[in-house]
């Protein structure tokens, strides 16, 4: 049995998660006074990680229905 979580809180975990990282990375740079290409890597390191737990459908996002086709009525 795999671990899944539904979508509308991997939608929510996403959304923090992207915050976070953003704030963390926006922060380091900042601090530590690190280059261009170091906080490139960090974020590319951040997004593989997620796309990861998305591919092993730990994630199920459904993107807050932006992206769900309508149904037409026939």
């Amino acid at each position: 049995m795999k671990f899944r979580i539904n979508p509308l809180a991997s939608d929510i975990i996403i959304t923090i998660y992207a915050v976070i990282t953003l704030f963390v990375r926006f922060k380091y740079e900042n601090e530590a006074n690190v280059s261009t290409m170091n906080s490139l890597v960090m974020g590319i390191c951040f997004i593989v990680f997620i796309w990861a737990l998305i591919k092993l459908k730990v994630l199920n996002p459904n993107w807050f229905g932006l992206f769900n086709p309508k149904k037409s009525k026939s």
